[in-house]
C-alpha cells in the first residue's frame, strides 16, 4: 500500500503532446554498450519500464557521422540502418506504459571523429576537448555548415519518430553538446549573428527546435538539456545566464532538463556530493517558465523527491544512477516497500563501463546490463536446484549477496562470520572519510537477510576445514575476503620490496584497525583506486605531515574513470598533503624512504617516520586450500560443491564482489555448460562484398 505522502510522485504530467504516467524520469545515462550491444541495452531499459518509470531515455545517441566520440561507445543514428536497433529499444521502453525518449547529440568540440575521420565542426575553431586529449582541432562552422547541421537534426528527428520514440532530448549539458557550445562564450567566440549577445548565442537552439517542431512536433515532445552552471569563470555559461536564457525562451522546449555544467559535477560521487546537491542551482527557475522541469541529484529518498516537487523546484524526479541501482524504485515506493529499495551509494562504478568501453556494472545491482546477456532479472531469480543448503564462510559483500540471492531461491543458508559484524571490508571502509554512503551495500543486504527465515547467521565463528567437513552442508561457499599486503608487491614491485629492519610500515588494514601513525608519514599508493587518497586524507585530518607518493601521473589514477579524481586532488591539497607523482618507492628504511623516478630511475630520499603501503591485496583463502586438499573426504561429509568467490578468489572493487556473490547464487546446481560462452553477445553483421 502506497504511503499517501508519496501520491504526488504518481501524478501524471503532460510533456508536449504526451502524458507521462508519473514523475519518475530516467534521464539519459551511459551503460558501456551503445551500438555494440543493442539488445543488452534494450533489455536494460525494458526492465526500467517494468519497474515503473514514467519516462525512460536512451544514452547519448550520435545523430550524424560528422561528430562522434570514439573510442567511447555510444548509440548512433547516422542512417536508416541504425533504426532497427533503436526501434527495439523504444519498444522495450514502452511495454509498460512509459514514454520512450532518445537523446540526440552532436558533440562538436568534444568529437574527435577518430572513427569517421571527418574534420570536427564547432561554433569556434578550438582544440578538441576530450578525456583523452586528442591532438585534433575543430573547424569553425560557417553559415552553410549551420544550415547543414540544422537539416541533420531534422533527419535524426524523423528517424527517431520512425523508431517509435515519443520524446527527443537535445543535448546541451556537461560540456558535451553543441547547444552548450553555442551558448557558452568559452566555446562560442563568433562575431556574427550566432555569437556575442545571449540572444545571438541562443539563435541556434531556437532554430533547431523550430525545425524539429515543424518536422515531428505533432507527435513528439522536445526537451532541452542545458547546463545549470559551467563553473569555469567569467566566460562560462553561468547559472545567472541560464536563468536569463530560460526567461527569454520560457516556452522553447516542452520540458527543461537541467544538469550541472560538467559531468563530474552533475554525477558527483557520494564522497563529494550529497543527495539533491543541485537544488540551489535549480531553485526559482520555475518562476521563469511554464514548462515542466526535470533535474537530477542522486535521488534515493522519496521524502526528498516529494520536497523537490512540493517546493516547486522540479516537476519530474530525474534519476540515472538510482535507476541503475534499483530499476524498480518507483514500483517499490508505489507498493509501500521503501525498505526494499537498493539505494545508489554514489560510488560511480557504473560510469567506468563507459570510460573503459566495456559493459557497465553496478555495486548494488549485479544484474545491471546482464538482463539480456545472462537473463538476470533484478527482482526475479531461478528456483532452487537439487540440493537444499549452503554454508557461506564470510559475510563481506560477496558472501552477503550470495546469501541474499540464495535465500530468494529457497535454499537454507548458514553464514559463518569470524567477527562480530556483517559486511567485511565494507563495514570497515564505510568509516573512512567520505565513504559512509558505501555502507548501503551492507545495510540493504543485512535487512533483506533479516527478513528471511531460511538464513541463520553465526558470529565469532572462524572455521577450519575440519569444522566444515563435520557440519554436513551440501554446498560450501568460501567468501573470506582479502588483506592488504605489507611487502609492497603490486605493480612497481612484483616481489617483496626492500624494507629494512626497524622501519615503521603500515597497511590500510592497520589504519582501519585504529593504528594511526603520526609525524612525517609517506603514503605509497601503487593501488591507484580510492584507498591511497582516502588514507592520506584520514592521516592529514589526524594531524600527520603527509606525503603521498605514487608511480602514476595522477593521484588515485583509476578514479578518473569514476569522475572522482578531479575532486580528490584538490581535497588533498587543501588538507595539506604533499603530492609526489611519477615516483615509486624503491626502498624503505627507518626514518626515510628512497624514491625512484618511473622514467629515469633517478633516486631521491624523503624523510619518513612511517610508511603506509597501499599495494596489492592478498587473498584470505587458507580454509579453501585446506578443503581442496581434503577433497577425497567431501563425499563422506555430504559435500557436493566447494566454491571460492569474491576477494578471497581474486581481490577487486566492491562491485566485483557483489557480482561474484550473485553469480554464485544464480549458478548453484545449474547444468554444466562446459566450454560454452556463459553469456549472450551480438556480433557485427557482415556486409556483402
Amino acid at each position: 500500500m502506497r504511503d499517501p505522502r508519496y501520491d504526488i510522485l504518481f501524478e501524471p504530467v503532460k510533456i508536449g503532446p504526451h502524458m507521462a504516467k508519473n514523475r519518475f524520469y530516467q534521464v539519459p545515462h551511459c551503460n558501456g554498450g551503445g551500438y555494440r550491444d543493442p539488445s543488452a541495452a534494450a533489455a536494460m531499459r525494458g526492465i526500467k519500464a517494468e519497474g515503473g518509470w514514467g519516462v525512460i531515455f536512451t544514452k547519448q545517441c550520435e545523430m550524424h557521422h560528422s561528430s562522434e566520440i570514439t573510442p567511447f561507445i555510444e548509440l548512433r543514428l547516422w542512417e536508416d540502418k541504425d533504426i532497427p536497433q533503436l526501434r527495439k529499444m523504444a519498444g522495450k521502453m514502452k511495454e509498460h506504459g512509459a514514454l520512450a525518449g532518445i537523446q540526440l547529440a552532436y558533440s562538436g568540440i568534444n568529437g574527435p571523429n577518430l572513427y569517421t575521420k571527418e574534420v570536427p565542426l564547432a561554433p569556434t575553431a578550438l582544440p578538441i576537448r576530450t578525456f583523452t586529449n586528442d591532438p585534433v582541432q575543430a573547424r569553425a562552422l560557417d553559415k552553410q555548415d549551420i544550415r547543414d547541421l540544422r537539416r541533420w537534426f531534422v533527419n535524426a528527428a524523423r528517424r527517431s519518430k520512425d523508431a517509435g520514440f515519443d520524446l527527443i532530448c537535445l543535448y546541451g549539458a556537461h560540456g558535451f553538446g553543441i547547444f552548450q557550445h553555442f551558448l557558452s562564450r568559452a566555446t562560442n567566440q563568433r562575431t556574427d549573428e550566432y555569437g556575442g549577445s545571449l540572444e545571438n548565442r541562443a539563435r541556434f537552439a531556437r532554430e533547431v527546435v523550430a525545425d524539429i517542431r515543424d518536422a515531428v512536433g505533432d507527435t513528439m515532445a522536445l526537451t532541452l538539456r542545458v547546463s545549470l552552471d559551467e563553473t569555469i569563470g567569467e566566460l562560462g555559461f553561468s547559472n545567472a545566464e541560464l536563468r536569463d536564457f530560460i526567461e527569454m525562451h520560457r516556452d522553447l522546449p516542452d520540458l527543461w532538463d537541467l544538469a550541472q555544467g560538467t559531468w563530474e559535477d552533475c554525477s558527483g560521487p557520494s564522497r563529494f556530493k550529497e543527495e539533491a546537491a543541485q537544488q540551489q542551482l535549480v531553485k526559482g527557475i520555475h518562476d521563469l517558465t511554464d514548462k515542466p522541469i526535470v533535474g537530477v541529484g542522486r535521488f534515493t529518498s522519496p521524502d526528498v523527491m516529494v520536497k523537490q516537487v512540493r517546493s516547486g523546484t522540479l516537476d519530474f524526479i530525474g534519476c540515472a544512477r538510482p535507476s541503475i541501482a534499483d530499476p524498480f524504485l518507483p514500483k517499490k515506493i508505489e507498493e509501500g516497500r521503501i525498505e526494499d529499495i537498493r539505494e545508489c551509494i554514489g560510488c560511480n562504478i557504473c560510469i567506468t563501463g563507459d570510460m573503459t568501453m566495456s559493459i557497465s556494472r553496478c555495486t548494488q545491482n549485479p544484474t545491471f546490463m546482464e538482463e539480456w546477456r545472462k537473463g538476470w532479472h533484478p527482482e526475479k531469480i531461478n528456483a532452487k536446484g537439487d540440493s537444499d543448503n549452503v554454508l557461506i564462510v564470510g559475510s563481506g559483500p560477496a558472501g552477503l549477496e550470495a546469501a541474499r540471492a540464495l535465500a530468494e531461491r529457497g535454499y537454507d543458508i548458514a553464514i559463518a562470520e569470524a567477527g562480530t559484524e556483517l559486511g567485511g571490508r565494507v563495514t570497515r571502509e564505510r568509516k573512512l572519510p567520505g565513504l559512509s554512503a558505501w555502507g548501503g551495500v551492507v545495510d540493504y543486504r543485512a535487512y533483506q537477510i533479516s527478513q528471511k527465515p531460511n538464513v541463520e547467521t553465526y558470529f565469532d565463528s572462524e572455521l577450519d576445514a575440519g569444522n566444515i567437513l563435520e557440519f554436513g552442508f551440501q554446498n560450501v561457499c568460501i567468501a573470506t575476503g582479502s588483506r592488504w599486503r605489507r611487502d609492497g608487491v603490486a605493480r612497481q614491485h612484483v616481489v617483496p620490496m626492500p624494507i629494512a629492519d626497524g622501519s615503521k610500515v603500515y597497511t590500510p588494514d592497520d589504519l582501519m584497525d585504529g593504528m594511526i601513525p603520526s609525524g612525517r608519514v609517506i603514503v605509497y599508493d601503487d593501488d591507484h583506486y580510492y584507498m591511497g587518497g582516502v588514507l592520506a586524507e584520514l592521516l592529514a585530518r589526524k594531524g600527520a605531515n603527509v606525503t603521498l607518493v605514487t608511480p602514476s601521473a595522477y593521484v588515485s589514477d583509476w578514479t578518473n574513470k569514476t569522475l572522482e579524481q578531479i575532486a580528490i586532488h584538490p581535497r588533498l591539497v587543501d588538507a595539506g598533503v604533499e603530492i609526489v607523482l611519477n615516483r615509486g618507492i624503491a626502498e624503505i628504511h627507518p626514518g626515510h624512504v628512497v624514491s625512484n623516478c618511473v622514467y629515469t630511475d633517478r633516486t631521491e630520499t624523503y624523510a619518513a617516520d612511517a610508511v603506509v603501503i597501499v599495494a596489492a591485496r592478498q587473498e584470505v583463502n587458507g580454509v579453501y586450500q585446506d578443503l581442496k586438499a581434503r577433497e577425497a573426504d567431501w563425499a563422506d561429509a555430504g559435500i557436493k560443491s566447494v566454491k571460492i568467490i569474491g576477494d578471497a578468489n581474486a581481490p577487486g572493487p566492491i562491485a566485483w564482489a557483489t557480482y561474484a556473490g550473485h553469480r554464485y547464487a544464480r549458478e548453484l546446481d545449474a547444468e554444466d555448460i562446459g566450454d560454452a560462452l556463459p553469456f549472450r553477445r551480438e556480433i557485427t553483421e557482415l556486409a556483402a562484398d
